[in-house]
């Protein structure tokens, strides 16, 4: 199985692009492994108008900024770009990044910003055939887009749909981001692991990732952190909400990774 990988979701919201900047610098600079963002247009926390930044002009701004650490959308929603545009995006984000972006998708939920931008929000049904549709159409303009990308650019894909998602994330995805307790999960990866078998996949192709906690009841991250571990998870996202982006805790989940990894 892979190493483990830390994760911070900077929300860019409530907040000026300094303080996101500001933390994307620390995070890069304490070794977190991966820095996503989120694609939406308005905040989900706080003040439901307050500040907030478009995720893919964000992302080019950090492919620019950052060397070593890895960026990209938890997750971007398939229906506000249309899927030739979105791989072409994400190709050239690789390149200005050299390498280093991670392809989040999802088939969106947030009805204010369909709404608000003019997209049809239709039925969670419609949506996630929509996914499935665009998934081969981005990997196909992927490979004809020149300049190719630097390497194979990694499909996340988030949710937990045990019909539709979990089958998508079986034939098309490199990373599975769930959510949920560990019982939750647990349950989950069983599910895509069928599905892999399914569809001729090895589930040991697909890196597993979730949230992970500030501290447990114990007041420390490590029984979670180790049960998730067992359960097959290697990615776990601790989530930053501006304009504070409290990283209390991170450096808890940086040292019991290097303690896995060693």
């Amino acid at each position: 199985m892979s190493k483990v990988r830390i994760a911070v979701q900077i929300r860019p919201e409530q907040a000026d692009y300094a303080d996101v900047v500001r933390t994307l610098d620390r995070a890069e600079d304490m070794g977190v492994d991966i820095a996503y963002t989120w694609d939406h247009f308005f905040p989900l926390f706080g003040d439901p108008d307050g500040k907030h930044l478009e995720c893919w002009t964000v992302l080019a701004a950090w492919a620019e900024r950052t060397e070593r650490i890895h960026i990209g959308p938890l997750v971007t929603s398939n229906s506000y770009r249309n899927p030739q545009l979105l791989a072409d995006m994400a190709r050239t984000v690789d390149h200005i990044s050299n390498g280093r972006v991670i392809l989040g998708l999802g088939a969106g939920w947030f009805e204010r910003d369909y709404d608000e931008y003019g997209y049809d929000f239709g039925t969670p049904g419609g949506r996630l055939r929509a996914l499935d549709e665009a998934l081969p159409i981005i990997k196909n303009r992927l490979a004809r887009l020149n300049p190719p990308p630097i390497g194979d650019i990694p499909i996340l894909i988030g949710g937990g749909g045990e019909k539709v998602t979990l089958r998508i994330t079986a034939e098309h995805a490199d990373i599975w981001h769930g959510f949920g307790t560990p019982e939750v999960i647990r349950h989950k990866c069983a599910v895509l692991d069928r599905w892999c078998e399914e569809v001729g996949r090895d589930p040991s192709e697909i890196e597993r990732s979730t949230g992970g906690p500030r501290e447990s009841r114990s007041g420390s991250i490590e029984p979670i952190a180790d049960e998730l571990f067992d359960i097959g998870i290697r990615q776990f996202t601790i989530s930053l909400d501006g304009p504070e982006f409290d990283m209390t805790g991170v450096d808890s989940w940086l040292k019991w990774r290097d303690a896995r990894n060693a």
